[in-house]
């Protein structure tokens, strides 16, 4: 969750800046940060990995 927080911190502070950034920079910066935004959506929904490992630390036992 915090990754996601800074994310869209970093996304705000971009934005803010582009009135003042060339157009390149810019666009290279939202690229970065779409890519960011893209991976910990895709690692965060995949159906295998962290959501068993979670599950079973929960539960306080090991994941297998």
């Amino acid at each position: 969750m915090l990754f996601l927080v800074a994310a869209f911190l970093l996304l705000g502070v971009v934005v803010g800046a582009a009135a003042h950034l060339p157009l390149p920079v810019t666009l290279a910066a939202s690229a970065v940060i779409g890519c960011w935004l893209l991976v910990y959506g895709l690692r965060k929904h995949r159906p295998d990995g962290d959501a068993a490992h979670q599950d079973a630390s929960y539960r306080g036992e090991e994941a297998r």
